[in-house]
């Protein structure tokens, strides 16, 4: 995946170039291990679904037990832990950044909007590599606006989607959605179904 600049990850302009059609996530039918949205189909869009709303808890708990227990619940056997999974890392990295123990703080406010993905690659219909592009609004005396992205090995366990075993796979650029940048690297827009 191509690199980008590091300022890309900030609000930017929004593009007038068209960035293909739009992947629709589906929307969840039940909730699994720590409140994470669930019951998504096995299809990939239904894995890209999945690891949105994995992201999504796990950001919006706004403290590091929260993100842990998110990973505990969520990886299989051989896959990321509660100390090495990339969402604890940034979660710890933006704590240490923000001066707050990894408990958060009662005038934090993370709100995480997945709004571009892509399928990084697929091997049969139960292993895809979905990455998500993030908008993070985060409050704390005021309100900061960034991006960040994920990509994930996701495996069909039988019954849901999972983060799979091995390591975590290249990351992506964290760009600003909607950007020329966001649309060059290959991202489209997501669009949420309504009910299923």
């Amino acid at each position: 995946m191509p690199t980008v600049d590091d300022g890309a990850s900030h609000p930017g302009p929004v593009s007038t170039n068209d960035p293909g059609t739009p992947i629709t996530l589906p929307a969840a039918t039940s909730s699994g291990p720590a409140k994470v949205p669930a019951g998504f189909p096995h299809t990939p869009q239904g894995a890209m679904a999945q690891l949105a709303a994995i992201d999504q808890t796990a950001l919006q708990s706004g403290t590091l037990a929260g993100a842990r227990e998110v990973i505990q619940g969520w990886a299989m056997p051989g896959g990321p832990t509660t100390s090495s999974w990339s969402g604890v890392q940034a979660m710890a990295e933006f704590f240490d950044a923000a001066g707050l123990s990894g408990g958060g703080s009662n005038q934090l406010a993370i709100v995480a909007t997945p709004l571009m993905g892509q399928v990084k690659g697929s091997v049969g219909p139960d292993f895809v590599v979905p990455c998500i592009d993030i908008e993070v609004d985060v409050t704390l005396q005021q309100t900061s606006r960034g991006a960040a992205a994920d990509c994930q090995r996701m495996v069909w366990n039988g019954t849901r989607w999972m983060v799979g075993p091995g390591g975590e796979p290249a990351p992506v650029p964290s760009v600003w959605p909607d950007t020329d940048t966001a649309i060059s690297v290959g991202y489209r827009d997501l669009r949420q179904e309504t009910t299923r």
